[in-house]
């Protein structure tokens, strides 16, 4: 299981409808606004690094208003 940070950018003011869209993802897990360089934050979870390059690709960075993204895999889900 492939889990990841996606920080999306938007245009200013459609911060709400961007993550309205991203919630309807079935790979979102959990999704926030963030303060930042980036606007929100997915989780996001799916079975392999080639669905995870595809969603990124086509579906996240294909959403009208998102300006630029940024992944970053989750290394370890439960720290000890």
């Amino acid at each position: 299981m492939i889990r990841a940070f996606v920080f999306v950018k938007v245009r200013s003011g459609s911060e709400t409808e961007v993550l309205g869209r991203l919630r309807k993802f079935p790979e979102v897990k959990e999704s926030y606004f963030v303060e930042g360089l980036y606007d929100l934050v997915a989780v996001v979870e799916m079975e392999s690094l080639d669905h995870l390059k595809e969603v990124v690709k086509w579906k996240i960075r294909r959403l009208s208003n998102v300006i630029s993204t940024i992944t970053s895999m989750i290394a370890e889900r439960n720290p000890v």
